[in-house]
C-alpha cells in the first residue's frame, strides 16, 4: 500500500469562491453608491396665463459683414452705440440688448459688441433667425 506524499504542491487553486466574494462585493457597492446619490432640486418658473404688461425698451444690435454697425436700423460706430446705450439705460434701466451678427462678420465684433453690454450692464441675447421672419 502506497502511502500519499504531503510535500506534492497543488497543481490548480479553485477561484470559485474568491470570484462569488467579488460578485457580492460588487453588488453591494452598487447598492450603497445608488442609495447614497441624491437628485438636484430645481426649481422651475411657474407658468402663468395672463400676458406681461410691462413693456422695456429693446435696442437690435446688428453686425454687418463689412464689420459695421446698426442699432434698431441707423448705422453707427462704436463709441455712438455706447452713448445710445447708456442713454436708453437711463431712460429704461430694464432695457435690454439683441445682438444679430451677420455670418459673414468678424466674430471679433460681435464680441466687442457683447463686452461693451457687460461694461454698461446691460441685458443681452444673440439673434439666431433672420430679423422679420
Amino acid at each position: 500500500m502506497k502511502v500519499q506524499d504531503q510535500t506534492k504542491p497543488y497543481d490548480s487553486i479553485n477561484v470559485t469562491p474568491m470570484l462569488d466574494l467579488a460578485y457580492v462585493l460588487l453588488v453591494v457597492f452598487i447598492l450603497m453608491t445608488t442609495a447614497s446619490v441624491q437628485g438636484l432640486h430645481v426649481s422651475m418658473p411657474k407658468p402663468s396665463n395672463k400676458p406681461s404688461t410691462e413693456k422695456h425698451e429693446l435696442k437690435v444690435v446688428q453686425v454687418m459683414p463689412d464689420g459695421g454697425l446698426m442699432i434698431n436700423g441707423v448705422t453707427v460706430n462704436l463709441a455712438d452705440l455706447e452713448s445710445q446705450l447708456l442713454q436708453a439705460k437711463a431712460r429704461d434701466p430694464k432695457m435690454s440688448v439683441a445682438i444679430k451678427g451677420d455670418a459673414r462678420a468678424q466674430y471679433a465684433k460681435v464680441v466687442a459688441i457683447i463686452d461693451l453690454c457687460n461694461k454698461i450692464e446691460v441685458p443681452m441675447g444673440l439673434i439666431t433667425s433672420r430679423i422679420g421672419t
